[in-house]
């Protein structure tokens, strides 16, 4: 009776740290922040309904592909990586599939204005302009013509992609995965030393180091989590950006279904052998007395 009343007593006090301490040690360790915005509710409307036959012409006449490829339309980007990587500090990324795994609103904004939809204002100015040009038209009425290439991007996309797709696809080209068979970023890391003032860590163990709910806003919005940071706003659809976390899972964490079933054996284990051991324990002292 007394080894109960002990283990109540330390029952109830790790309970008061845990519930009443824990909580607050957390909020300042990981302060919360609002939730991952799938609508992009900061960035402006065109308010147009784009034409994809006048988005391919505007496209082309507009010189994208001089920086973008669409291999899936036969038209590869012209410069190999190295090349890309020096020019640009990170190798643009091919437009096949776009329309499919960024939000059509991002996509509008980001072709209007890219340091705004990228949230990265605070890098790149008029002094320091971004890699990727705004774009201001063909003399026509410009929220039509971004409406009309976001279209034509939307209709070439594939009608569906494998995470490790999407995952090299947004986010290969900054970011390595080395657990993935050594797969490395295309651009140079000199390159995108100067472009970033860093270099992007691999992202292999990144799912054992923070949350979903924390990559969930962080991919969405990193300036929610590292204000001022140097990595832009990715701008995927919701159901793109849970793919990619869930292949970062499965590369990064490809044990946590098995780890998980065995955490579980093992705590019945320690049920069963703590009432083993209490039935001993009466026994011997019963047989004492």
């Amino acid at each position: 009776m007394k080894e109960l009343k002990i283990l109540a007593v330390v029952v109830f006090l790790t309970a008061i740290v845990y519930i009443g301490v824990e909580p607050y040690a957390h909020s300042k360790l990981h302060p919360a922040v609002t939730p991952a915005d799938f609508q992009f509710q900061d960035l402006e409307r065109t308010g147009k309904v784009g034409d994809a036959a006048r988005g391919a012409e505007t496209f082309m006449m507009a010189g994208c592909i001089g920086c973008h490829g669409l291999e899936s339309q036969g038209m590869p980007f012209s410069m190999d990586n190295q090349s890309a990587s020096q020019s640009f500090g990170v190798v643009p990324p091919d437009l096949s599939s776009a329309g499919l795994i960024y939000d059509e609103t991002f996509l509008a904004a980001l072709i209007k204005n890219p340091a705004k939809a990228l949230m990265v204002e605070h890098k790149f100015n008029e002094a320091n302009p971004h890699p990727m040009t705004s774009f201001y038209g063909l003399g026509e009425d410009l929220d039509q013509e971004i409406a009309d290439i976001v279209a034509y991007l939307k209709s070439i996309a594939p009608a569906s992609m494998s995470s490790v797709e999407i995952f090299d696809d947004a986010c290969l080209r900054c970011h390595g995965m080395k657990y993935d068979n050594g797969k490395l970023m295309p651009t140079e890391a000199d390159a995108i030393l100067a472009y970033m003032g860093t270099i992007p860590p691999d992202l292999s163990p990144m799912i054992r180091a923070r949350s979903h709910s924390f990559l969930e806003t962080f991919i969405n919005n990193p300036q929610k989590h590292l204000e001022g940071t140097s990595m832009p706003r990715v701008g995927l659809t919701k159901e793109a950006q849970l793919q990619v976390v869930d292949y970062m899972e499965s590369i990064g964490d490809s044990k946590k279904e098995e780890r998980e079933r065995v955490g579980l054996y093992i705590m019945g284990y320690f049920v069963i052998l703590s009432i083993f051991a209490y039935l001993w324990k009466n026994k011997v002292w019963r047989e004492v007395k």
